[in-house]
């Protein structure tokens, strides 16, 4: 996947503007993507170069103007092409991985910090990841929300990252009372073993 695909995706619901467009991917994209603004904005321009998204000037009174882009038909087209395409397996590529696959050869207390602010930071978007869910379906069941909403794509995305983050949030901590264990029984005198 390209990230052409990903702004491609996130200006279905209607037009954005690179900022808005920023937000978007900031809440809900990136669970999936991840891109930072500067990229948005060049990746805004190649694809109104190539024809696949439109823009047009808002004249706004009291800020600075902005544009608004929007997914063309060739836009479709290759939103479409991109749907039916293979789709290639993901894979895992995290420094924090190779980092607990050394963790019998390095300091337990450094990773166990690491793990921490990892299970944190997963907490927090799980938090996030809920609100965005609940804001989504409204006042309707989820199962309501799945069979009769509107668009139900960014809400399936969003539950995936949902379930990421509960998935990394789950490993951290169980890893981090493993190394702790292990740390303990480490310090602790071995009873019942003479020499």
């Amino acid at each position: 996947m390209a990230l052409r695909h990903a702004v491609l995706a996130a200006l279905l619901d209607g037009e954005l503007s690179g900022y808005e467009l920023a937000k978007a991917f900031g809440l809900g994209v990136a669970n999936f993507w991840h891109a930072r603004p500067q990229q948005l904005y060049a990746e805004l321009a190649r694809l109104e170069k190539d024809g696949l998204i439109a823009g047009r000037e808002v004249v706004q009174e009291t800020r600075p103007n902005k544009r608004l882009f929007h997914v063309t038909h060739a836009g479709m087209a290759e939103i479409e092409a991109f749907t039916i395409a293979a789709a290639k397996p993901s894979f895992i590529r995290d420094d924090l991985l190779v980092k607990v696959q050394a963790a019998d050869h390095v300091d337990a207390d450094a990773l166990i910090a690491q793990l921490t602010e990892r299970a944190a930071f997963a907490r927090s978007r799980i938090d996030l990841f809920g609100k965005l869910l609940r804001t989504m379906r409204g006042d309707r069941t989820e199962e309501d929300f799945l069979h009769h909403g509107d668009r139900i794509g960014p809400y399936l995305t969003c539950q995936r990252g949902l379930a990421f983050e509960q998935g990394n949030r789950d490993w951290c901590e169980r890893t981090i009372a493993i190394l702790r264990r292990r740390q303990q029984a480490r310090t602790q005198p071995q009873s019942g073993i003479r020499p």
